[in-house]
């Protein structure tokens, strides 16, 4: 992502002078200790297999990554040209840490990797990811998942 003091001012005044919701209140809910957690990872870094449809721009949309899938199959479709991806060809980690997610389930330290992952483009207002995120916090649930890592990029 660029630095605001590289960018242009009127796309830095944009940015920093963007409308964003407040919420009220924080959903939260008491759980099973992390060691005993199944968990799924959210990213915003655009990510999908090869054989999906590319992300929409400025529509709420995501993506299902089993867990199984071969993560040289993974793609990046995000559309803005402020987001830098050097790291994620360097290090898929970066944008989806499923290797440090599953060495922290092999130790212990986390209960189970969750068998579905999920990616959004970021970049996309904040509203038009009202209605799936229902639609995905059921499928979460759907799957047991008690925890997630959330990777905004």
């Amino acid at each position: 992502m660029a630095h605001l003091s590289d960018m242009p001012e009127k796309q830095r005044n944009m940015i920093v002078n963007q409308d964003l919701p407040v919420y009220d209140d924080t959903a939260c809910a008491d759980g099973p200790a992390l060691n005993e957690r199944k968990i799924a990872i959210i990213t915003t870094a655009g990510l999908h297999r090869r054989e999906d449809k590319e992300f929409t721009p400025g529509v709420g949309e995501y993506r299902i990554i089993p867990n199984d899938t071969d993560m040289d199959d993974l793609i990046m479709s995000h559309v803005s040209t402020n987001f830098d991806r050097t790291g994620f060809q360097q290090d898929l980690n970066i944008v989806f840490p499923i290797e440090r997610l599953r060495e922290l389930a092999a130790s212990g330290d986390v209960g189970e990797v969750a068998d579905y992952h999920y990616a959004f483009m970021g970049a996309t207002p904040p509203m038009a990811h009202a209605a799936v995120s229902k639609d995905l916090a059921g499928l979460l649930k759907r799957d047991n998942v008690t925890g997630v890592i959330l990777a905004g990029v």
